[in-house]
Parts: C-alpha cells; sequence; structure tokens
C-alpha cells in the first residue's frame, strides 16, 4: 500500500500538474501571435478560452472552443484551438480524443524550418503526445515524441520547452526501469533556474528513485533539498507531498516514530489548507503503522477517522483499502462479527466502483461519439450547399447510433446481472469461510488446554536447566562483545594510520614539486638574469668620459634583455598543462587521479565543456588553485568517502559547486584557516564570491561564482 500511495502522489503532482501548467503558460505566447486577418472578435474568444483552461475553467474552454471551431479560420488559429482542446482532453485523461486534437493541431500547423513559432507549436504538441502514449503504457512511443520534442528545442534554442522534455523523457526511463538514465536527466534539469518548479519536480522524483532502489539516504537527501526549497516558495501542496515521502521512507526503515510524527505534520497542514486527499492518505498511512505494531485499538481509530473523510470526498478505493484493513483488525483481534460486518461493506464499495467504471466507459463512448457528430456538424455548416445530401446521411448514422445505443444498453444489464451474481456468490464464499474459520479456532481451543497442563510440568522440571544453560550463555556474550569492541577499536586505528600515510604521501609530493619548481627558478635567476647584471655592474664600473656614450647604449641593451628574460621566467610560472591540454581535460584528470590515490569517490560534472575550456587563461589558472586547495581540506579535515565537482558557466558566471559528504562543520563556530584564507584572497583579485553550507555529520557544500566578463576587463 506504501508503494502504491507514493507513486500517487509523486505522479499526480509532479508530472501531470506541472508539465500541463508549463505547456498552457507557453501557450499564451502562442495565442497572442494569431495572425492579424482574424476578426478581432475571434481573437479575444481564443483569449478567453486559454484564460479559463489556465483558471481551471475546463468545462468553459471547451464550449467557446468548439463553438470557434464552427467558423472559418486561418491555419494558426485552428492549430492554436485544436492544441486548446487536446489539453483540455488530457486534463481529463480522455486519451485518444486529446490524441486526435493534438494531431489535428500539428497537422493544420504546417512545418516551415525557418518559422520558430510553428516548430514550437510542434514541440508543445509532440509532449501532449508523449504523455498521452505513456498513459496508454506505449513507452518507447511516448521516448520517441519527447526525443523529436528534444530536437526542435535544440534547433531553436528554446530552453523551457527542452527542459520540459527532458523532464518527461526522464520520467518515462523511469517507468522503464532504466533508472540509470533517468536520474541523469533529472539531474540535468536541476541546472535549468529559472523555473523552481521544474527543480524541486526533479528533487522529488529523483528521492523516489532512490526509494525504488532502497537507497534511502540518497532519497531523503533529495526529498530534503525540495522541502527547502518548496519553504522557500511557499508551496504547501509540494510541502505536504514531500512530507508524506519522507514518512514512507521512515516507515519501511522502521523508524516508526520519525514517519507517524511527519504524517501528523502532514495532517494539520492539510487541515489547514483545504488538501483533503493528502490528510486522507497520511491518516490511512498512521493506520498502517499501528496495524503493523498491532496496537489494534489505535489502529481503529485512524482508520475510523480516514474513513470519515473518504466518505464525505467520495473516494471509494480508499472507502475499500479502509474496510479491507478494517477486516483484518477484527479478524486478528477473533471479532469474526465485527469482521463480517466489513467484508459486506467492502463488497458493497467494489460493486459501486465496477458500476461507476462501466458508467465512466459508457460516458467515454458518449464523449467519442459527442466529438465525432460535432465534427460532422462542422462539415455540415461549412458546406451548406449539399445540406440534403448530408441530412440523408445524417439520418442514415443516426438510425445506425441508436441500434449501437441499443446494444449498449443490452450489454450494460447482462453485465449488471453478472456482477450481482458473482456478488452473492462472494458472500456465500465468506460466510462459509468465516464458520470455518470459527470451528477450527474451537477445536484449537479444547486441545490447548489438554496440552497445557502436561506442558507445564515439563516446563517446570525443564527450567533449572534451561535457567543454568542461559546464564553461561549471557557470559559468553559478553565475552564476545568485549572482544568485538577491542576489534572494532584496533581496525579504526589501521584505518586513521591509513589515512595519515595517504596524507603525508601528498603533502610530500606537494613539496618535492615545490622543491623542483624553486630550483628551476633559481637556475634560471642564477643563469640569465645574474650573468645580465654582473655584466651591467662591470660596465659601470669601467664607464669614463670618453667611452660614456658607447657604454650606455650597451648598457641600456642589456636592461631590455634582462628585463625580456623577468618577464618570460614569469611567464614560465603559468602550468604548461593549461596551453598544451584544455582547461576541463586537465581538471578531470587531477581529480580522477586524487580518486585513484586515494580511498575517496570522485563524481566530475561539467557543463558546457567547450565555453569553460575558452575562458581566459588567469580565470582557469586561479580557479584550477582554488579547487586544489578545497581538496586538500578535504583530505586533511572533512573524513568524507566521496567527493562530487560541478563546474557550470551560465550567464557570464562561472559556478563550481564542490561537494563532500564528510563530517562537516559549524561555519559560524569555525575560524577562519590559511586554506580558506587562500581562496579568499584569489577570489577578491578576479571579484569572486564564496559560500559555505555545512552542518555536523552532513557534509559540506561549498559553491563559488566567478563573473567572467568583469575578470576579463579588469584585467584589460
Amino acid at each position: 500500500m506504501l508503494r502504491f500511495l507514493r507513486k500517487l502522489i509523486t505522479y499526480n503532482f509532479f508530472i501531470f500538474c506541472f508539465i500541463l501548467k508549463a505547456q498552457i503558460k507557453e501557450d499564451k505566447s502562442l495565442r497572442l501571435s494569431t495572425s492579424t486577418n482574424i476578426e478581432y472578435k475571434e481573437k479575444k474568444r481564443i483569449d478567453k478560452a486559454y484564460k479559463h483552461l489556465n483558471n481551471n475553467r475546463e468545462k468553459k474552454a471547451y464550449i467557446i472552443a468548439q463553438e470557434l471551431l464552427k467558423k472559418t479560420l486561418d491555419n494558426r488559429s485552428k492549430t492554436n484551438v485544436n492544441l486548446l482542446l487536446g489539453h483540455y482532453f488530457n486534463s481529463r485523461q480522455i486519451i485518444d480524443s486529446s490524441l486526435f486534437y493534438t494531431k489535428k493541431a500539428l497537422k493544420n500547423n504546417k512545418l516551415n524550418k525557418n518559422d520558430s513559432l510553428k516548430n514550437r507549436i510542434y514541440g508543445l504538441g509532440y509532449n501532449l503526445l508523449a504523455i498521452n502514449y505513456k498513459r496508454r503504457g506505449l513507452l518507447e512511443e511516448s521516448r520517441k515524441w519527447h526525443r523529436k520534442g528534444i530536437d526542435i528545442s535544440q534547433r531553436f534554442k528554446d530552453k523551457n520547452l527542452f527542459y520540459i522534455h527532458t523532464h518527461g523523457l526522464a520520467l518515462t526511463q523511469s517507468e522503464m526501469g532504466d533508472y540509470k538514465n533517468a536520474l541523469k536527466l533529472f539531474k540535468e534539469c536541476l541546472t535549468y533556474k529559472e523555473d523552481p518548479a521544474i527543480i524541486y519536480g526533479s528533487y522529488i522524483n529523483i528521492g523516489s528513485i532512490y526509494a525504488k532502489l532502497n537507497d534511502y539516504k540518497s532519497s531523503n537527501d533529495y526529498y530534503q533539498k525540495a522541502l527547502k526549497l518548496s519553504l522557500e516558495k511557499e508551496n504547501y501542496h509540494a510541502i505536504a507531498v514531500i512530507k508524506i515521502n519522507l514518512a514512507i521512507n521512515y516507515q519501511e526503515q522502521k523508524e516508526i516514530d520519525k514517519a507517524t510524527s511527519l504524517y501528523n505534520e502532514v495532517i494539520v497542514l492539510s487541515e489547514k489548507k483545504e488538501y483533503k486527499h493528502l490528510s486522507l492518505i497520511a491518516r490511512l498511512n498512521i493506520g498502517s503503522v499501528y496495524k503493523d505494531l498491532k496496537k489494534y485499538n489505535e489502529a481503529e481509530i485512524a482508520f475510523s477517522s480516514a474513513l470519515d473523510e473518504a466518505i464525505t470526498l467520495g473516494y471509494l478505493d480508499d472507502q475499500k483499502v479502509i474496510y479491507d484493513n478494517l477486516k483484518e483488525i477484527f479478524i486478528a483481534q477473533n471479532d469474526y462479527k465485527k469482521a463480517f460486518k466489513f467484508v459486506t461493506k467492502a463488497f458493497k464499495i467494489k460493486d459501486s466502483i465496477n458500476k461507476l467504471q462501466s458508467d465512466k466507459e459508457i460516458n467515454e463512448l458518449e464523449v467519442k461519439y459527442k466529438t465525432l457528430q460535432k465534427e460532422k456538424e462542422i462539415k455540415v455548416l461549412q458546406v451548406e450547399n449539399h445540406n440534403r445530401k448530408l441530412e440523408l446521411k445524417n439520418q442514415n448514422e443516426a438510425i445506425k447510433n441508436l441500434k449501437l445505443k441499443q446494444e449498449v444498453e443490452k450489454k450494460e444489464n447482462e453485465y449488471k446481472i453478472l456482477s450481482f451474481q458473482n456478488a452473492s456468490e462472494k458472500k456465500l464464499n465468506e460466510i462459509t469461510l468465516l464458520k470455518k474459520d470459527q470451528e477450527i479456532q474451537e477445536t484449537k481451543l479444547i486441545r490447548q488446554k489438554s496440552i497445557k497442563n502436561t506442558i507445564l510440568y515439563s516446563f517446570l522440571i525443564l527450567l533449572i536447566p534451561v535457567i543454568s544453560l542461559l546464564f553461561t550463555y549471557y557470559q559468553k556474550l559478553q565475552t564476545q562483545n568485549e572482544l568485538n569492541k577491542k576489534q572494532e577499536e584496533v581496525s579504526e586505528q589501521k584505518i586513521s594510520s591509513l589515512l595519515k600515510d595517504q596524507e603525508l604521501k601528498l603533502i610530500k609530493a606537494s613539496i618535492e614539486g615545490q622543491d623542483k619548481e624553486r630550483k628551476r627558478i633559481a637556475e634560471e635567476l642564477h643563469d640569465s638574469i645574474g650573468g645580465n647584471l654582473a655584466a651591467i655592474k662591470l660596465q659601470l664600473n669601467n664607464l669614463t668620459t670618453s667611452n660614456k656614450e658607447d657604454y650606455l647604449k650597451t648598457i641600456n641593451y642589456q636592461i631590455d634583455d634582462t628585463y625580456e628574460q623577468v618577464r618570460s621566467l614569469s611567464h614560465n610560472l603559468t602550468p604548461k598543462k593549461f596551453s598544451k591540454n584544455n582547461f576541463c581535460e586537465v581538471l578531470e584528470e587531477y581529480f580522477n587521479n586524487i580518486g585513484k590515490s586515494s580511498s575517496l569517490n570522485t563524481s566530475f560534472v561539467v557543463y558546457p565543456r567547450i565555453e569553460i575550456d575558452f575562458l581566459e587563461e588567469i580565470l582557469q589558472i586561479e580557479a584550477f588553485k582554488i579547487i586544489q586547495e578545497l581538496i586538500t581540506n578535504t583530505i586533511k579535515h572533512s573524513k568524507a568517502s566521496s567527493v562530487e565537482l560541478q563546474l557550470n558557466l551560465v550567464d557570464n558566471t562561472l559556478s563550481i559547486l564542490f561537494e563532500d559528504n564528510g563530517i562537516g562543520f559549524n561555519p559560524k563556530n569555525n575560524t577562519d584557516g590559511i586554506g580558506f584564507e587562500n581562496i579568499k584572497s584569489r577570489l577578491k583579485k578576479i571579484y569572486g564570491t564564496f559560500y559555505i553550507d555545512s552542518r555536523i555529520n552532513r557534509g559540506t557544500i561549498i559553491n563559488i561564482e566567478i563573473p567572467t566578463l568583469t575578470t576579463i576587463a579588469n584585467e584589460i
């Protein structure tokens, strides 16, 4: 039940609502660009229909759209109206109708390779096709349309459309069980800062994937990130959803107190904000917690309160779940009378659900019939000269439709009769099973009474040797625990000594490199610059009035030569790797070598790689040295097992995100050491900023932002 509730909450909120809202929001730009040849009144009605759709008044939008289709419109207006109807049926989850109008919109929207607006309409239409195929279970087809949408968005550099399709593709990959690629795509969505809904939607879906993989630590970390962002944006519905998912994780990890506390927080928030269904889900999960703990009275109270909400809201599936749980509670308490009562109610709910499902299927058939009928009416209005011929055809079709209705009614009656027969048979089977259970319980009680006396005497005889054995076993356990503790202490000392040896090796290698560099600089100074200065001094000592002019020219030439040698020596101090190799390749090789030579698991992500490789060399050198200082601090102090480095270039700002899972520290109480002072001094030179987010036993996140244009301008 917990897995079902997790899936229900996450997909309903962050797949359907988010993507649909994003598409409708972007459709505003489409309808503002409607052709000027349309009459002003019709254009205004299209705007009004989209406004109704945005404000959850879908029925009004549908009526206006159907009226507009009966009129003569240009291709772009027809495209907008058909796309609106595609969204309407998508919100109603009527897949066939949504696909019909979406394909019609794409057919009217004749593709022009140089028209970005028409291509954007194609991108939005592809997204609707992908959503509907995913609902139908055709995941490969859904993935194909998302990839087409990504191709169009990249061709016309439409970021919003690109991340909408990337997010949808990630969800499809997740449903196909390809969690690795799904995680990669969701993490790519996290780089899109313009829409917070995409970010915390990605965080929640990443958390859900890790929960499916039973990696609850990673799952909880991403849920916490989503919760932090949702609190900042005051999205209380998202906050309630995230807390339910966190509570489910804790419940599956047997951390019952944390789970119960979060469920109660969700109930308080949901009642305050009138999120009725979320409150109901939280109560159901609290009931399942008490049921698992065999606290049947508390479980009965929780399920009963949830039942009142489910009845008020009319959620039949939830009522069925509650009745089944109450039945199991009373069976566990041997109260078969009440158990039979709730079994009867569960069967009534099942019958109601079956009836509603059949009614829903009939309504969907009626909707399909009405859409086809209205299409025919549109054609009739467009070609009024052929009214008589079309009337004859319509009469024949009306007769066929009446026959179809009669057949549907017959099948409906047959289905009702069969459902009633099945329900009565199921009830009789349940009654016989309950009677058999009672007979079995009575026979068990008789046997238990006869066996109790014999067990009691044998127990008294065996009690004394058992107590002595338990005492000796207890002593063995104590000695074993002491040995285990000593072994743990020895292993911890070994680990710490290995870490210190690794640190010493790194420090020794760094010192050797510095000594070599100092030796090289000393040789350059002694051989080239020292020789020139000695020659200048000798000529100055021999300077006389007779040869003064010639000596001064020679001295001036030697001073210029010395200056050039000093300048070339200073340039040679720049790391040679950056002049021969790309910056990202050098940094990645260095980062991977750190991982190979230590116990750290390293992760390196850079985007966009080419633009970062073409940054100014001064900025690359400072960034490289800052990253070296961060890695040194991590190895010395953090006791981390993994390190992640991300480089992003967005809006002429180089962002360096450095994260480890070490012991962390309190930035307020921590005094700046030499490492942080060096970083700050380097950042001051290139006008960078430096942020630290760290907590005890929660790792450290360091975010550095360097403006590339400001740095270049100041260097010039």
